[in-house]
């Protein structure tokens, strides 16, 4: 499956637009990707916070978007949209950092639908033994922080809006100015 998603990867590098290769339950998927600002102004706001607060409770790790995690084993490779990973795994060889090394992924949900991050994704992170996984839900202002794998599910799964504070193992995501989809602000009409 490695060796396909490397051979599309390599046809997206000619290919207009951003595209990202995922290796899911059906194998490996070739995707564009064209988030929304708001979605962008999320992840930023999530990586900000959770940057200064690694500074203290993991000198040495930061949350980066970007890098595609990958359990072999499962033969499942994914892209969140920001995941905590030791900072010197940035500086490796190779295209996707190791799920072991993971401390938790973060995946806003796209204007057009969960179906990967409340299906698919909400199964294999579990299974990689990621601890923490949040999906942030631009759509309804709703957070779920997912934590605790253990065979292949989250034991615990904490529900949030839009507005609290949220906590994510040793960390905290202040949320109030997490924006709607569609909305001026955080109205909730």
């Amino acid at each position: 499956m490695r060796a396909i998603a490397e051979k599309l990867m390599a046809r997206a590098e000619g290919l207009e637009g951003s595209w990202i290769v995922e290796i899911g339950p059906s194998g490996p998927v070739l995707a564009m990707v064209s988030p929304s600002k708001r979605h962008a102004g999320t992840v930023r706001r999530i990586r900000t916070q959770l940057d200064e607060q690694l500074l203290t409770t993991h000198p040495g790790h930061s949350c980066a978007n970007g890098p595609e995690i990958e359990h072999p084993a499962l033969g499942r490779m994914r892209r969140p949209d920001a995941v905590v990973i030791p900072e010197d795994v940035l500086d490796e060889e190779g295209l996707a950092v190791d799920a072991a090394r993971v401390l938790a992924v973060v995946e806003i949900v796209s204007p057009s639908g969960p179906a990967h991050e409340y299906g698919e994704k909400l199964a294999e992170y579990p299974a990689m033994g990621i601890a923490h996984y949040v999906i942030v839900d631009p759509r309804t202002g709703t957070i779920e922080v997912h934590s605790d794998p253990c065979k292949g599910r989250y034991l615990q799964k904490d529900p949030y809006i839009f507005g609290d504070s949220v906590p994510v193992g040793p960390w905290t995501v202040e949320t109030r100015a997490f924006r709607r989809y569609g909305k001026a602000g955080n109205d909730p009409n």
